[in-house]
């Protein structure tokens, strides 16, 4: 997945030209100079300003005293995962007329451009390895062109590249000024974890910073965002500011909105405050042996049946059973099934039936699937009497169609229906429907540096598939336990790769939940964290239950830095989280084998 140089396709052709480059030696120097009307029309090019006027993705840049080509300062910018580490500014020009643009770079394949030129875009660039060398492109803009974008970016995989002094000469452009204050702003029907805000269009505006409490949340293009991850019932402020090339203008009229009562998102203000979650292996056996419902201990808060699997991968069909007697000798009969599960939920327990699994693919591409997904649903929860919904989609059942890039909107069947089907679920049971979901870190935290096939095409298009899923749905979400065991090494927020096994993976994945996080390292869609009673940490009861277990102790260091900010070790994480819902489990069957020992290291961390 991951690129280490210049794409195949261009190697060929960037080779050529450096080559003629080399060949008509001083073709830089005997350029023609600029025209005397002519004038440097980048802001701060030098860098001595900081990285005003510039703005570098996934906060990449920063500016530097060594080495610097010029003055005292240059610009630092460090790629990492699918960031480039690309820095840019918009710069105001004239229609119809001819631009110079130079820079000097050091650094492993460092890149110099113009986008929206209105003519042909334009880049070159340079392997400079250590030693200062001077970039130059030109370009016409085209007859209705007042702005261009110039920018420097590196390349995947390679270390940090340096840029200084960089112009771009040329005829001056009238000034760009700054936008007008929004008006207008308005609070729609809260929830109790979000408020829908509109405003109307400011003059001169290409995009706004919508601010709660003074701080900014978020940005918008258009003149309407949803802020999300709020407490219930508590009062909130926003304002809205207009932004351009020029800057942001002040901040509009602030207005107020209070959102109403709940805080368990969909059912869940009845658990506990910490609560215990566990996978039941009801439908078949394994090396663990068959648990049956009576005989799970009061440890448990919310028990998963494992698993409701479709007919056929598209069919929507969801079928579920017990286990038949020829594989679990001592599996209840369905009544007494049924008995226990009462007796649960009079004990304050929740029942849910879970979706999917290892070999449950589910793929709702139609709108028919979809449908029979919600009736089949419907019918073995209203059969058991269950609370509600657990989602273990794996494998291949979330896939994002190329050119599906935002998680905010996105358009795949699969990722929309299923949205649609959970939704009608909801409506149909109401304010005491329990939604569980359990995505692989691969669905989510990956997220944070990959997103479907990608710009480029070409990536695992399920990589942050569960996104788009978990965001659609957060005001109806009860829990979200990710499963942080049976995965690869991932990228947290500070940039390094955590692996399993050990407190810093569940710190570093946890913290992801909590804080939110640009998805493909794209400032411009942030995924929202959700609230601490939402989250619970994912792991593996035993070392035969899954890949990346991990001991108790090492469990007890992970919820003392999320709970406490204690024992964090190197991973620092972005906040304290008291209301960390608990943990889950795959699975009570192979704690029971594993002599109980997850869940009473659970008890005994919270008291239970």
């Amino acid at each position: 997945m991951e690129r280490t140089g210049p794409p195949a396709r261009m190697t060929g052709l960037l080779a050529a030209f450096s080559a003629a480059l080399l060949a008509v030696g001083g073709l830089a120097a005997t350029a023609p100079s600029a025209a005397a009307a002519d004038a440097d029309v980048a802001r701060n090019g030098t860098f001595e300003a900081g990285l005003t006027g510039w703005n570098c993705t996934g906060g990449s840049g920063v500016a530097v005293s060594a080495p610097v080509h010029g003055g005292t300062s240059a610009l630092k910018a460090t790629p990492a995962g699918s960031d480039n580490a690309k820095c840019s500014q918009t710069v105001t020009v004239k229609p119809g007329s001819t631009y110079t643009l130079s820079a000097w770079v050091q650094g492993g394949y460092v890149y110099l451009g113009a986008e929206g030129t209105g003519t042909t875009d334009v880049s070159t660039w340079t392997q400079s390895v250590g030693v200062w060398q001077k970039l130059t492109t030109t370009f016409k803009t085209g007859a209705s062109t007042t702005s261009v974008k110039v920018y420097t970016h590196g390349w995947y995989g390679t270390p940090a590249y340096y840029a200084d002094d960089l112009t771009l000469v040329g005829p001056g452009g009238d000034p760009v000024v700054l936008p007008a204050v929004p008006a207008g702003l308005k609070a729609g029907t809260p929830t109790s974890s979000s408020v829908p805000l509109s405003w109307t269009a400011a003059t001169g505006a290409t995009g706004y910073n919508v601010y709660r409490g003074g701080t900014k949340v978020l940005s918008a293009t258009g003149t309407s965002a949803t802020v999300t991850g709020l407490t219930a019932s508590t009062a909130y402020s926003f304002q809205v500011s207009a932004t351009n090339e020029a800057g942001e203008s002040a901040k509009s009229a602030a207005v107020s909105a209070t959102t109403t009562a709940g805080g368990g998102g969909g059912g869940g203000s009845d658990l506990p405050a910490h609560a215990l979650v566990g996978y039941l292996h009801s439908s078949f056996a394994n090396g663990s042996g068959y648990t049956r419902m009576a005989d799970v201990p009061d440890s448990w808060d919310v028990i998963d049946l494992a698993f409701g699997e479709p007919t056929s991968v598209t069919s929507g069909d969801i079928r579920f059973s017990l286990c038949p007697v020829t594989e679990c000798p001592n599996v209840e009969s369905v009544a007494e099934f049924k008995a226990a599960i009462k007796a649960k939920q009079a004990a304050g327990k929740k029942v849910l039936i879970s979706i999917g699994g290892q070999n449950g693919q589910v793929q709702l591409a139609t709108t028919a699937a979809r449908d029979t997904f919600v009736s089949s649903v419907s019918k073995i929860i209203d059969e058991y009497g269950l609370d509600g919904l657990d989602i273990d989609f794996e494998g291949h059942s979330l896939s994002l169609n190329t050119g599906d890039t935002d998680f905010r909107s996105p358009t795949t069947p699969v990722v929309v229906n299923l949205i649609s089907a959970v939704k009608s679920l909801k409506a149909k049971y109401g304010e005491k429907f329990v939604l569980t979901m359990a995505p692989e870190t691969f669905f989510v935290q990956l997220g944070y540096q990959y997103y479907g096939s990608g710009p480029w095409g070409g990536q695992d298009p399920r990589a942050g598939a569960y996104l788009p899923v978990i965001h659609a749905l957060r005001d109806d979400l009860t829990l979200l336990h990710v499963q942080d065991y049976n995965s690869g090494s991932i990228m947290g927020l500070d940039n390094q790769y955590h692996s399993m096994g050990g407190a810093d993976f569940h710190i570093a994945m946890t913290d992801m939940l909590l804080t939110g996080f640009p998805v493909a390292g794209d400032q411009t869609k942030v995924f929202p964290g959700l609230r601490p009673d939402q989250v619970a940490i994912g792991l593996p009861a035993s070392t035969q239950a899954g890949n990346g277990h991990t001991s108790p102790a090492e469990v007890t260091k992970a919820l003392n830095c999320l709970t406490k900010k204690t024992d964090c070790g190197s991973y620092a994480t972005h906040g304290t989280w008291s209301g960390l819902r608990g943990l889950m489990t795959w699975s009570v069957n192979w704690d029971r084998f594993n002599n109980w020992e997850f869940s009473k290291n659970f008890d005994a961390y919270f008291g239970g």
